[in-house]
């Protein structure tokens, strides 16, 4: 596994909005190189038996229009897949409430023969109370969760289920949480954030991973 401060610098991060129907929703995009070319990355964020390897388990039914759930997390539609290219899905925690609007699309180009580039965008409209103490965040800290289990998957290591758990607890897991989410805040900033919501979310969602 890699040295967490060179698995920050990895990924490039933004923050944005866009207008879905009549809301505002909010948006988080990571932009990542991976050591490995595209077959294998694709088959690593589609097939479950590697999903349950790097993320979450996950159940349903694999194609478009079919249903999927994360174990203890989030669920949805597939709403769209291009093989090796492109697979967009809805991401909702209660996805039978027919409720909210949020969907994440993972877009995939090669760089070469053996590398490739992944771009996750998360869109959603959120609550203002829940965005105003959180900010993106709350999100972006969780994707760079999900990529750093994806890379150190890719690279031939991972951690079981039992030993993320109790890797999540351990110093170096929380210095990668409050390392994530300074970033998130710088591009919270970026984005035209003011400087006192910027240092407030920040704050919070730190806490709020780390538990501190």
């Amino acid at each position: 596994m890699s040295d967490i401060t060179d698995e920050i610098g990895l990924v490039h991060r933004e923050v944005g909005t866009r207008r879905v129907a009549s809301e505002e929703a909010g948006s988080v995009l990571l932009r990542r190189t991976f050591g490995t070319g595209v077959a294998d990355v694709w088959d690593a964020v589609t097939s479950p038996e590697r999903i349950a390897r790097w993320f979450l388990p996950v159940t349903g039914e694999f194609r478009v229009g079919g249903r999927y759930q994360l174990e203890d997390n989030a669920g949805g539609e597939i709403l769209e897949c291009l093989p090796r290219e492109r697979l967009r899905v809805s991401w909702l925690i209660e996805p039978d409430s027919g409720s909210g609007f949020s969907e994440v699309e993972v877009r995939l180009a090669p760089d070469g023969d053996d590398r490739t580039v992944l771009e996750l965008e998360h869109v959603a409209v959120i609550p203002e109370e829940f965005r105003s103490q959180y900010g993106p965040g709350a999100a972006g800290v969780g994707w760079d969760l999900a990529l750093l289990g994806l890379g150190w998957h890719l690279a031939g290591g991972g951690l079981s289920p039992q030993d993320a758990v109790e890797w999540q607890a351990s110093p170096e897991a929380k210095a990668f949480v409050a390392r994530s989410g300074e970033e998130w805040g710088r591009a919270f900033a970026a984005s035209g954030a003011d400087p006192e919501t910027v240092t407030a979310t920040t704050v919070a969602t730190i806490a709020f991973y780390t538990g501190e």
